[in-house]
């Protein structure tokens, strides 16, 4: 296991950083301090912290623990659950090679 996590994307980043702010606010709506959450989700309070603030070492499976200690794991269960691109690339590829090829026969003749 890598010491240091890869260098990520400013867009990367931002998305991190707004998500670790949603746990903590959900965390503090909740009015748990971030030991109580710290010791459910069985990590230590840095890596809460970590984790609140975006770093990207944290890993899928503690974000996974601390939404279950807030009581969001079926959040969990949405991510990347509408794979629209993958739908459209599979739907191109199951459509009749006669109708795709007349399709682009067509447009090329306009």
């Amino acid at each position: 296991m890598p010491s240091k996590p890869p260098p990520t994307y400013p867009t990367e980043h931002r998305v991190l950083s707004a998500f670790g702010e949603r746990l903590r606010l959900a965390r503090r709506r909740r009015k748990l301090t971030s030991i109580t959450i710290a010791e459910r989700a069985g990590i230590a309070r840095t890596t809460l912290y970590k984790a609140e603030s975006g770093d990207p070492g944290v890993t899928l499976g503690t974000y996974m623990r601390i939404m279950a200690a807030l009581g969001m794991d079926k959040d969990f269960e949405h991510l990347a659950a509408d794979d629209k691109v993958g739908r459209t690339l599979q739907d191109l590829a199951l459509t009749p090679t006669s109708k795709r090829k007349s399709a682009t026969s067509t447009a090329s003749r306009t």
